[in-house]
C-alpha cells in the first residue's frame, strides 16, 4: 500500500492548498479505483475539502472561525487554562477539535473523485509560520 509525507508551510493562520500534490500521488500510484486516507500529523491545524475558485471562501472561513474561537487575550475566553505557547495555542486545539484531522476521498481509474470546485486544503490555526506534515495513504 503506498504511502508518502508531504511537508506543508504555512505563513500563519489560513487555507493552503495541496490538491495537485494529492493527486500527483494517486496517479503515480494507481490507475485503479481506492481510497486515499489523508492524514495531518499535529493538533492545532485541521484538513478540509473546500471550494478552490473563490479565494472568498478561504478568507470568509478564516474570519468565520476568528470569530467563533477568538484568541485567549479576548475578555469573552478567560475561561481557557491552557495558554501555555500564547494566546492562539488553545484556540488552535478547539479549532481542530471542530473540524478534522483526517479526510477518505474514493479514487477512481486513478484520480482522486473530488468535486469540480473542491480542493484539499491544510486550515492552519495557529499565528506563526509552521512545517506541518501530511500522510498520504493509498488503498485498493
Amino acid at each position: 500500500m503506498p504511502q508518502t509525507r508531504l511537508s506543508v508551510q504555512t505563513r500563519g493562520q489560513g487555507l493552503y492548498e495541496f490538491t495537485d500534490e494529492a493527486c500527483r500521488f494517486v496517479r503515480a500510484n494507481t490507475d485503479d479505483d481506492g481510497l486515499l486516507t489523508v492524514f495531518v500529523r499535529h493538533t492545532s491545524c485541521s484538513l478540509l475539502i473546500q471550494e478552490n475558485a473563490d479565494p472568498d471562501v478561504k478568507r470568509d472561513l478564516s474570519e468565520y472561525f476568528a470569530r467563533l474561537v477568538p484568541r485567549t487575550d479576548d475578555p469573552a475566553m478567560d475561561y481557557l487554562v491552557h495558554r501555555l505557547e500564547g494566546p492562539d495555542d488553545m484556540p488552535a486545539h478547539i479549532k481542530t477539535a471542530l473540524t478534522q484531522v483526517s479526510l477518505s476521498i474514493p479514487v477512481s481509474d486513478g484520480r482522486p473523485v473530488l468535486g469540480t470546485w473542491q480542493g484539499i486544503y491544510l486550515f492552519e490555526h495557529r499565528d506563526r509560520p509552521h512545517r506541518r506534515e501530511i500522510v498520504l495513504h493509498l488503498s485498493s
